[in-house]
């Protein structure tokens, strides 16, 4: 592969748009395509330019069909080739797609179910229900669920994500697949096109949460910023919610790993100079672009299919075990993927936007929304560092000019988990939250460290730019009650 070496200044000259937005103009670099803009405010922007985001965003500038701008949302922070937190889109036929800027667990998203059970209802059923959570649902590295998928299931997973499980396997029903991203399934996926390492990797993998920052929170409604938006998504204060954050585990980070090989590979053939070789990248036109596009939608569609699988073992819990209380139903509000690229319709034409660590956030005139979201806008899910508090918001009209049509996907991490393990021990973190009254779910103390809030960033700062930024529209503050950590 052909390299440029280039530096950024940390001091570079970064023009201030308005309260919230920030551009370094792309005469900043020879090689840069498109200027980069920031969302963040003044204490957001310090954290943005404290690693290596603000040189990798300039090196995403630097794409070719790259189009508008490349976007950081508030919670960036460094990451493999694309900081987390970007967002960029890249003209068709010949723009790149790039496996860096979807990052290597493809899909990696966020589920919101909701109950008419009240948290003060179920307060003395919970250490029990999040016990048999723990035991439903596997969670950790390399962990594996309690069946394996034959070749022909794993075909029909990757292929039909959750609308497959739904239909088929009735792991869920019909109006799920309405309030799901995508409805549940990426079209035009190639199972094909899954190696068989990435088909080992994730063949006992369905049903299972994994390690690093994914968890299951069991959580209370706190606080409804918007009753009338709240109202029409069927959520109240009070009320029991569930938040799964999970993705395609194993098999998602294989076919990242395999592309992102295959792409370098090919790059001198392909005639693309790169400043960091973790951009590997090939055209949409390309067989390389083309084969990857319909093996991240597959990777994508297991990811829809596991989090629709573990959303059939919790509703089975709370059917079980909280019945005597109430109307146990958990209703799916929303499901929204992280970490895919999309071919999007803009006024620049067909673009594929790539979301590394970003939420989709459609307008309620969104001719994509599905009917029983139109007029209100896509729900956008922020989950915030374990123990703190999550957002749900709705995309506003205004987020297709501003971003893209996307959002931040959570806090953002300010601390490696080697350094959080290092500020804190787990079982103290342990105490720590269970002082609060929230029933702590995970095997391993160190693992535990690793996620804990001293390594996150503001959410509610993180949520504040978005809202000021004109993307999105706080709805309603969830706090967990319980936690099973990955």
């Amino acid at each position: 592969m052909q390299m440029q070496t280039h530096h950024v200044d940390m001091h570079a000259p970064l023009e201030r748009i308005d309260e919230v937005t920030w551009e370094l103009p792309s005469c900043y670099r020879r090689d840069m395509r498109v200027p980069v803009r920031i969302f963040a405010d003044e204490a957001l922007i310090e954290s943005a330019l404290h690693d290596r985001c603000l040189e990798q965003l300039v090196n995403v500038a630097t794409l070719h069909g790259v189009v508008r701008h490349v976007l950081a949302m508030p919670d960036v922070h460094e990451g493999y080739g694309f900081p987390v937190g970007g967002v960029a889109a890249t003209a068709l036929p010949d723009g790149v797609i790039s496996p860096g800027g979807i990052g290597f667990d493809v899909n990696c998203g966020v589920r919101l179910l909701v109950s008419t059970l009240r948290a003060t209802d179920v307060a003395h059923a919970l250490p029990a229900v999040m016990h048999e959570i723990s035991r439903s649902i596997p969670t950790g590295y390399g962990h594996g669920g309690r069946t394996a998928l034959d070749d022909a299931e794993m075909d029909r997973v990757l292929a039909g994500g959750a609308q497959y499980l739904v239909r088929e396997r009735h792991a869920g029903i019909a109006d799920d697949l309405d309030h799901i991203e995508s409805g549940g399934m990426l079209p035009g996926a190639e199972p094909a096109l899954v190696s068989e390492r990435a088909r080992t990797r994730g063949r006992d993998q369905l049903g299972t949460l994994g390690g690093g920052n994914h968890f299951l929170e069991v959580q209370r409604v706190a606080h409804v910023h918007d009753e009338a938006l709240a109202t029409r998504l069927g959520i109240a204060e009070g009320q029991v919610t569930v938040l799964i954050h999970t993705g395609s585990r194993g098999l998602g980070h294989q076919v990242c790993t395999d592309f992102v090989r295959r792409m370098d590979e090919r790059s001198d053939a392909l005639g693309i100079v790169l400043p960091d070789r973790q951009l590997a990248c090939a055209p949409l036109s390309s067989p390389e672009g083309r084969d990857y596009l319909a093996a991240m939608a597959a990777a994508a569609n297991f990811a829809f299919a596991n989090r629709q699988t573990i959303t059939h073992a919790v509703r089975a819990i709370f059917a079980r075990m909280l019945h005597t209380l109430g109307d146990p139903t958990l209703r799916l509000v929303y499901d929204v993927a992280h970490n895919v690229a999309k071919i999007e319709r803009y006024p620049e034409g067909e673009l594929c936007v790539h979301r590394k660590g970003a939420t989709r956030a459609l307008g309620p005139s969104s001719d994509d929304l599905a009917p029983a979201l139109r007029g209100i806008g896509q729900p956008v899910l922020i989950p915030g560092s374990m123990g703190t508090a999550s957002l749900v918001m709705v995309g506003r009209d205004a987020s297709a000019g501003l971003s893209f049509s996307s959002a931040c996907h959570g806090a953002g991490r300010v601390m490696s988990r080697g350094a959080a393990r290092r500020a804190i021990q787990g079982h103290v973190l342990r105490h720590q939250l269970e002082a609060r009254g929230i029933v702590v779910k995970c095997p391993s103390s160190p693992e535990l460290a690793e996620e804990a809030p001293l390594a996150y960033k503001d959410v509610d700062r993180v949520v504040d730019v978005v809202e000021r930024a004109g993307i999105a529209t706080k709805v309603a503050r969830l706090e967990p009650i319980g936690v099973l950590k990955g």
